[in-house]
């Protein structure tokens, strides 16, 4: 089954542009090194929940919009070995050093597919 790696984040309204290009070049790196789909979702139905919810796991301040994102690959090796050859790519190079949101608020995980209909 495929492996997937999932991110929450939270993106001033403003930068909702700035954040879809950012995502764009990066996700033309992610497929040249194996992702075989990627996902970039903007909140347009997020509740606010009164235990826990997505603003809460990014701490969103107002203003912010809640982003859902996903890359999909073969595996857990092709994602590993993706990652190892993004750390050594020139293009990856200053990539984050101007994103449009808090990287520090960034949440992200790695997910072994269970159920895929």
């Amino acid at each position: 089954m495929s492996y997937v790696e999932g991110f929450v984040v939270a993106v001033p309204e403003g930068n909702k542009q700035a954040y879809r290009d950012l995502a764009a070049e990066a996700a033309e790196i992610f497929k040249r090194y194996g992702a075989t789909r990627i996902v970039e979702a903007w909140g347009v139905d997020v509740p606010e929940g009164k235990v826990t919810d997505f603003y809460r796991a990014v701490q969103a301040e107002p203003g912010e919009v809640i982003v859902f994102s996903w890359i999909e690959y073969p595996s857990r090796q092709v994602r590993d070995d993706a990652f190892q050859k993004m750390e050594d790519d020139k293009a990856m190079e200053g990539f984050m050093g101007e994103a449009p949101f808090d990287g520090k608020r960034l949440i992200y995980g790695g997910f072994e597919t269970i159920l895929d209909v």
